[in-house]
């Protein structure tokens, strides 16, 4: 870990879901605290709709929310960010710069949040990571791939 202080992760299992329990789709919804610093990552088979429907939330969509999934081929990690469109705070540009900037640490936050299901199933970490940006301007529309979980062991 390069960046995540894992004394700052809050993990919570919503219901249904275990630590060790593979089961697709498993969902990832992470938040945080701009005053203590603190990241909320809940891990269920639905995103924690109770974390994103918060009026700061919904206004900043600054959360993150990530999916493992099975396409076929394997699982496959899905994170969506919302850089633009609705009533999403600031420039798209500026939204993506710090996504780029910040992702590396979602991404030690969910693998390190989750370690008992990638120590149980360490084929995991060659899961590849599919960013999804969501926005309304076409530059920051896209998706790109990030390697795998393993560099974010």
């Amino acid at each position: 870990m390069e960046r995540l202080n894992p004394e700052k992760l809050h993990v919570t299992y919503l219901t249904g879901t275990t630590p060790e329990s593979l089961v697709l789709p498993r969902r990832y919804t992470l938040t945080h605290s701009d005053i203590s610093g603190k990241l909320f990552l809940s891990i269920g088979s639905d995103y924690d709709t109770r974390k994103t429907s918060k009026l700061y939330t919904r206004l900043m969509r600054d959360e993150v929310l990530a999916e493992l999934v099975d396409e076929g081929e394997g699982p496959v990690f899905r994170v969506h960010c919302h850089v633009s469109g609705g009533f999403v705070f600031g420039r798209a540009k500026w939204r993506y710069d710090i996504f780029q900037s910040e992702l590396p640490l979602v991404l030690e936050a969910i693998r390190y949040g989750d370690r008992t299901l990638f120590e149980y199933n360490p084929e995991l970490d060659n899961s590849l990571i599919f960013i999804k940006f969501h926005s309304t301007d076409s530059k920051f529309d896209k998706v790109e791939n990030w390697g795998t979980m393993l560099r974010y062991n």
